[in-house]
């Protein structure tokens, strides 16, 4: 049983190492594969980068406009994932954007350089963002961070469960063989356990991310018969905003009351 949770506990630390800026201790005996299996913690990092981001909104709004608290928000969580997923959406604007067949596509995605779809992309999905949460009740904004972060990193998990990787190297490579259903219901857990801190009328927030979720997916097995890392992002931020979108929109009703 406790050889056992050591190994759980090690699959976290690597997930929190890959996808986050947080110092893990160093592993011994890594191997490439423990990657794969740490992916179904990826919601659980969400909510942990969410949390973090709601913790400076709280902190911030004590002292601060609340637009102002979440733009240092915003930046926090931006920071503790070094902008992984943002660059992500970035790559994947230019190579669905710019790209005319599937080869193309993935080479434009592959270059660290940002153009034009990126650069457009990237502004517009945080200035949404930013608009949407400062819409809500502030004393909804840290439960929403929290759940939004999840719930999109779910999505992520989700792509991966589903579809294949197109690459044959890249740093999602490792995350890119089949999940097992055990860890897909860790994932689950994870993803959408947040919900409870969400009024019952807010879970039909769900569908939204949903379709949302399936539209973009078959754009990716369409267009490139699959899915990278930097789709991954992109499905994490796409899914994310629609969250808080959705929430604006089945909340109007209710905000006048909180």
């Amino acid at each position: 049983m406790m050889r056992a949770l050591a190994y759980e506990w090690r699959l976290f630390l690597l997930a929190l190492g890959f996808f986050t800026r947080i110092p893990v201790p160093a592993l011994k005996d890594f191997k490439q594969g423990d990657l794969h299996f740490s992916v179904k913690y990826l919601p659980l990092i969400g909510a942990l980068v969410g949390g973090f981001g709601a913790l400076m909104y709280w902190l911030s709004e004590q002292y601060l406009p609340p637009d102002v608290a979440l733009i240092l928000s915003m930046c926090s969580t931006i920071y503790l994932t070094g902008a992984f997923h943002e660059d992500g959406l970035a790559d994947t604007a230019d190579g669905l954007g710019g790209g005319w067949d599937k080869e193309q596509a993935l080479t434009i995605m592959k270059d660290s350089r940002i153009g034009s779809y990126g650069a457009i992309a990237l502004i517009l999905m945080l200035m949404t963002k930013f608009q949407a949460l400062a819409h809500l009740p502030p004393m909804m904004v840290p439960v929403t961070l929290i759940v939004g972060h999840s719930l999109s990193r779910y999505a992520a998990v989700l792509v991966i469960a589903t579809q294949q990787y197109m690459r044959a190297e890249g740093k999602a490579q490792p995350f890119a063989a089949k999940m097992s259903p055990a860890s897909i219901v860790v994932a689950s857990v994870f993803g959408l356990l947040p919900f409870i801190g969400l009024l019952t009328q807010l879970l039909w927030a769900l569908l939204p991310v949903a379709i949302a979720w399936l539209w973009f997916s078959v754009k990716l097995r369409k267009r490139l018969g699959g899915y990278t890392g930097d789709c991954l992002g992109a499905m994490q931020q796409i899914t994310e905003v629609v969250f808080y979108l959705s929430l604006l929109i089945l909340g109007g009703p209710l905000w006048k009351f909180i």
